[in-house]
């Protein structure tokens, strides 16, 4: 059994416009988000073993901000990647640990989590994940898997999804 983590940055600074997309940080409503969750993920009964994150700066503020007490492994082929290739990085940078927490973007996380999940595993959680995984949002896998490099099918079971609004009202979609 291995258990797959997935969190998406917290929302970027779209203030300065002349900043390229990789450049970008977090407003000041990223900041609080990312805060929020890492204190949520902190406080929760998974730990990481392996942190693997995109080299982008609002993943880098996002992980700064949520204090996770882990030392990131940063990987440019994480920074607006493809589920395949998140999968990649996992099979050759995870080793024999038992948890791999992700920290990138969006699509490609909302589409590890929908490649992940067998049909017959859908519950409550992955109805609302695949509606949308916003930004900041944290979801945890776990994988009927023996090795890493068994990822890619559909061993996983959805055992927890956390958007900032589940925690905090005001950090709900912006009208």
């Amino acid at each position: 059994m291995k258990t797959l983590g997935l969190l998406r940055h917290a929302k970027s600074d779209w203030d300065d416009m002349s900043k390229r997309d990789f450049d970008r940080g977090l407003n000041a409503r990223g900041r609080r988000g990312a805060a929020l969750m890492g204190a949520h993920i902190r406080e929760g009964e998974q730990s990481w073993d392996v942190v693997l994150a995109s080299p982008a700066e609002r993943v880098k503020r996002t992980l700064e901000s949520a204090e996770l007490g882990v030392s990131p492994q940063f990987d440019q082929r994480l920074y607006l990647s493809s589920a395949e290739t998140m999968i990649d990085v996992v099979q050759e940078k995870a080793g024999d640990a038992d948890s791999v927490l992700i920290v990138a973007h969006n699509p490609g996380m909302q589409e590890m989590l929908l490649k992940l999940i067998a049909p017959s595993n859908e519950n409550a959680l992955f109805d609302e994940a695949s509606v949308k995984f916003p930004t900041a949002a944290y979801a945890v896998i776990e994988l009927d898997i023996e090795s890493w490099k068994e990822l890619g099918g559909e061993d996983g079971t959805l055992t927890l999804f956390t958007r900032p609004r589940d925690l905090d009202a005001e950090l709900g979609p912006e009208h």
